[in-house]
């Protein structure tokens, strides 16, 4: 069992930044492949950017050189560095821990989430 918490999130205006952390303690977290998705009212959790255990990254094309997916193993940490933000980056952004890399599914571990919300 994993748990996670997020925090960071916060109010920003358009094209300022925000660093997300998410704190993973439990059973070998290292061995977690993580995630950050993001869920805006009425709709579903989408993926926002994944890291494996061997630290290979992936994006979705909408952050793409703008977001920064990162992950400390020695402090069990996973990071997302949120640049150039835009109003369309608003909502709440979930950390999730996962044994295997089938991000477009939803499962694994949860975190609480952490709003962000964008203004322009």
């Amino acid at each position: 069992q994993v748990q996670l918490v997020e925090s960071g999130g916060g109010l920003v205006q358009s094209g300022g930044s925000l660093r997300l952390s998410c704190a993973a303690s439990g059973s070998m977290p290292r061995l977690y492949a993580m995630a950050w998705y993001r869920q805006t009212p009425g709709n579903q959790r989408e993926l926002v950017a994944s890291i494996t255990s061997g630290g290979t990254t992936n994006y979705a094309d909408s952050v793409k050189g703008r977001f920064t997916i990162s992950r400390d193993n020695a402090k069990n940490m996973i990071y997302l560095q949120m640049n150039s933000l835009k109003p369309e980056d608003t909502g709440v952004y979930f950390c999730n821990a996962r044994m295997g890399t089938s991000f477009d599914v939803l499962y694994g571990h949860w975190g609480q989430g952490t709003q962000v919300t964008v203004f322009a």
